[in-house]
């Protein structure tokens, strides 16, 4: 019997239970016996030993099923080698429980924190095979993650849905999209929507240049402006900022975020309208898009086949439209920020959306 553990960590995301389904389905089918250990909310399972023994019928009738049957929790990189309030050393205890439960291997879906800790298991000796989950899109290694199409169509679908309010009232609406340190959910979202300007971290913004972009869609009669801003859109000033000075600017921010910090701003200088949408962790939840679901269903079953070969510490990708191992230590810590000189972006800029820059 080949045991197998899996976890879900981190943030959760539409499609984490397609790529459990696409592992489970693929290692049952193997002609090999295999037994698959649920590892519950995230890291902290295995951490104070909370799992349970998967049946065959758990992995029926998810695959549009949205968050994770598994549970899931935020348990930061930083604080694994800190003893617990109890003085429980986490990693040894996550080892004892992996060697406790018998464990050939651990399958771990999650974004880029989770991968660090990953990265760390597998130097502290362990079987660790990834699968990248995140509607960021911004790990190291992959062209795309699960989660991220269904997120882009969250949130493109809350941009169209603002339009017809905007026109009627003649407004400029700002609707704040999920991204701290990466924009391409914004990219995408802004350009599927149509919006006329788009902030992303990776572009710092000139509020003057963001005015600018709006009065010359009043004179040419548009009555509304659509804002697609990441929640990690950052002024040209703030980027000049040391990060310590820039981290005390923002311990008591003056605006509940980044949206209504701009939304005051174009409103002083412009005297048009502004309201602010934040659709916040809608873009998590729902039903995985199709797209996703072939993305998460290959993604299992590749994973599925480097355990049926014993091949660990890696990372399943795809490039190119084929899946690809990438190992672990080349993934963690690195994140996939959006070029601003990518051709994406030129493309975008020549339809005539403006980036504040």
């Amino acid at each position: 019997m080949r045991k197998v553990g899996i976890i879900t960590s981190g943030g959760d995301c539409q499609s984490l239970n397609a790529s459990m389904r696409g592992v489970a389905k693929a290692l049952y089918g193997s002609g090999e016996d295999f037994e698959i250990i649920g590892i519950e909310d995230g890291y902290k399972g295995l951490i104070y030993g909370n799992y349970r023994t998967m049946q065959y019928s758990d992995f029926s009738g998810i695959l549009t099923e949205g968050g994770t049957i598994l549970g899931t929790s935020r348990q930061p990189f930083k604080l694994m080698r800190v003893l617990d309030e109890n003085g429980l050393d986490k990693v040894e205890a996550m080892k004892n429980n992996y060697y406790k439960l018998g464990l050939e291997c651990l399958v771990i879906l999650g974004g880029n924190g989770t991968h660090k800790t990953a990265n760390l298991l597998r130097e502290e000796g362990l079987n660790i095979i990834t699968l990248p989950k995140t509607i960021d899109n911004d790990l190291w290694g992959t062209d795309i993650t699960f989660g991220f199409q269904s997120a882009v169509t969250v949130a493109a679908n809350a941009i169209d849905n603002i339009h017809t309010t905007a026109s009627s009232h003649g407004r400029v609406f700002i609707v704040e999209v999920m991204g701290h340190k990466v924009g391409w959910l914004t990219l995408y979202a802004g350009i599927a929507s149509g919006a006329d300007i788009i902030l992303i971290p990776e572009i710092p913004y000139d509020i003057d240049s963001i005015v600018e972009a709006i009065k010359n869609r009043t004179k040419q009669g548009k009555r509304f402006s659509i804002l697609a801003v990441a929640e990690g859109a950052i002024s040209k000033e703030e980027a000049a900022l040391s990060k310590k000075d820039l981290k005390e600017k923002k311990r008591n921010p003056k605006y509940p975020s980044i949206s209504y910090e701009i939304g005051h701003a174009i409103e002083e200088k412009t005297g048009q309208e502004i309201r602010v949408a934040i659709p916040g962790h809608m873009q998590r939840g729902g039903s995985p898009c199709p797209y996703d679901r072939v993305l998460s269903s290959r993604f299992g079953a590749a994973a599925a086949n480097l355990i049926l070969k014993r091949e660990y510490g890696v990372m399943v990708g795809i490039k190119n439209g084929e899946m690809v191992k990438v190992a672990l230590e080349d993934v963690a810590g690195k994140l996939k920020y959006v070029d601003p000189q990518s051709t994406i972006v030129q493309e975008a800029k020549l339809l005539g959306i403006n980036f504040g820059d």
